[in-house]
């Protein structure tokens, strides 16, 4: 992932840059955070090398308030900077006490790049943290319509449509179309067959009632 960074940089920023990954992936997370900060005292408005150090800080230091306090700067200078909104969601979105950040991050990122694996992210994070199911299904609907082949876009709205919105019409479809393409998946057919048995009557109708059992996908 750290190609990115390193394109457009003057030859100071690329040779910092160049030596904190050899020195991360050699296993010196600290040596790289050290390079990183002291060419930072020199270039502090220089956002990619920033976000490598955010980078090595969070994953590899295991050091998430200060990785972001580094990511924090780089969204003060260049707030709509995508790859930062990227790095802050991934992060934030583990931690529920962040909701509303991660909510207002993410509102963002999707304004500025929208995209099929944004959409499906922003649905797992509102059905997961916020608990707003809903709106997870919107934005499941919105991953699906832009890359409609996507099985595990497919599947985690039909999750989310079994377990969560209690919608049988629409999980049976989903249902069927993730079986057109893995026929042979044992899991997905006995979730088809549960459904079909418990929510729906011989002729492939709705049941008005049924047992409210969750099935899991």
């Amino acid at each position: 992932m750290w190609e990115m960074f390193t394109s457009g940089m003057t030859d100071a920023a690329y040779e910092a840059m160049s030596k904190a990954k050899r020195q991360a992936e050699s296993g010196n997370a600290q040596g790289a955070v050290d390079t990183l900060e002291g060419y930072l005292k020199t270039d502090p408005h220089n956002t990619k090398p920033r976000l490598l150090l955010a980078d090595i800080i969070i994953h590899k230091l295991e050091d998430v308030k200060y990785g972001m306090m580094q990511i924090d700067i780089i969204l003060d200078l260049e707030p709509d900077n995508t790859d930062a909104l990227k790095a802050a969601v991934t992060v934030l979105s583990k931690y529920k006490k962040y909701n509303k950040e991660t909510d207002e991050k993410f509102q963002k990122l999707l304004e500025l790049e929208p995209s099929a694996e944004m959409y499906n992210q922003y649905a797992r994070f509102l059905r997961h943290q916020i608990t707003d199911f809903s709106r997870a299904g919107e934005y499941y609907r919105r991953a699906i319509a832009m890359d409609p082949k996507n099985y595990d876009y497919h599947l985690n709205y039909a999750v989310l449509l079994l377990n969560d919105l209690k919608d049988y019409i629409t999980a049976k479809q989903e249902l069927e179309y993730l079986l057109s393409v893995r026929p042979s998946d044992a899991m997905l057919r006995r979730n088809y067959d549960k459904l079909m048995r418990e929510k729906f009557d011989k002729d492939g109708n709705l049941k008005k009632k049924g047992l409210m059992a969750k099935i899991r996908g």
